[in-house]
């Protein structure tokens, strides 16, 4: 035993470092033997840059997802260039994209002139995005939740005469900026509408990251009052160092599917201190660790952080990617 751990110290003080798939050897009993991972850097993680990142870089990044085993990427979003320019290439990203079969290209549209637009683009999945305060909806959106969700119902009707699966988000679900803290009937109740509406999945995202494991159960116990958990995604982001800890206690709560961006790319603009996303290099290695099988190959997914990290002049905010960069 002293000998393996002089090894690997040396190894370390060299300038080497072991890397480890962080695979658990047993099952925890309660957690899912599988999860959904959605990837959301390349819209999620880019639509908050301050500069445009050049089309040709999105898709490359897309293209490296796309073979990393990733089965949910959400790629762009339609929405008008004045408003998001970091989006305004919703077009010639998703034209330009190397198509893998079997994975699902998704794109948010937040009206119905978004939804004709991303259909026109063949797009294998579209997103709606609520928020749980009235105040954040209109700072993001501008208009009230009520509203919002009218807006919604038309895209919604319209995917469902056209065959298309609509998801939805609701943000703030655990603190809101202007209102901080909100009550889990409030989301629990926007939940309820966007199912009711032809939502397949409702992604319950804590987009400024004041959530806590004891929070996150509050809050899914009394959403899992209105809707199956099957149907209930989670959407960390990291600005409290809290994401994997509520994903953890998600999973307890039988939640099995999780947005991640690549690199820990994104953050809300309106949070303090914003980190953004919870990184998918540091869910999977999480996962890998649970016996909880995901169907991505981490190395190649730390490849494509690394990629756009590079790309954009960001360090990556994975700590799984900076501990392992040396060896790859």
């Amino acid at each position: 035993m002293a000998t393996a751990v002089r090894c690997v110290n040396r190894m370390i003080c060299q300038g080497v470092r072991p890397i480890s798939t962080g695979y658990g050897s047993t099952a925890i009993a309660g957690l899912p033997s599988f999860v959904k991972i959605v990837e959301v850097g390349p819209r999620d993680g880019l639509q908050n840059e301050q500069g445009v990142v050049p089309t040709e870089v999105k898709v490359e990044f897309i293209n490296k997802l796309s073979e990393t085993g990733l089965k949910h990427i959400e790629a762009t979003s339609f929405v008008s260039a004045k408003w998001v320019p970091q989006m305004g290439d919703h077009k010639e990203v998703m034209s330009q994209i190397s198509r893998k079969p079997g994975v699902v290209y998704s794109v948010l549209t937040p009206n119905i002139k978004g939804f004709q637009g991303a259909l026109a683009s063949k797009v294998d999945e579209v997103a709606i995005f609520a928020a749980a305060t009235e105040a954040f909806s209109k700072k993001n959106i501008n208009c009230t939740i009520a509203e919002s969700l009218e807006r919604f119902k038309a895209v919604t009707d319209a995917a469902k005469d056209a065959g298309i699966p609509v998801r939805g988000y609701i943000s703030c679900v655990l603190g809101c900026p202007y209102e901080g803290s909100v009550q889990p009937d409030k989301v629990a109740e926007i939940a309820k509408n966007l199912l009711d509406m032809g939502c397949f999945e409702v992604s319950l995202g804590d987009t400024i990251g004041v959530g806590t494991p004891g929070t996150m159960r509050e809050l899914l116990a009394k959403v899992k009052e209105v809707m199956p958990v099957s149907k209930i995604g989670v959407h960390c982001h990291d600005t409290y160092g809290q994401a994997l800890a509520n994903i953890l206690a998600a999973l307890q709560m039988g939640v099995n599917v999780f947005d991640s961006s690549a690199s820990g790319l994104g953050g809300c603009p309106y949070a303090k201190g914003a980190s953004g996303n919870v990184s998918t290099e540091d869910v999977v290695y999480m996962m890998n660790g649970l016996n909880i099988k995901t169907g991505i190959d981490i190395h190649k997914l730390i490849e494509a952080g690394h990629y756009i990290s590079n790309a954009i002049g960001r360090k990556s905010s994975s700590k799984v990617a900076t501990a392992t960069k040396s060896s790859l």
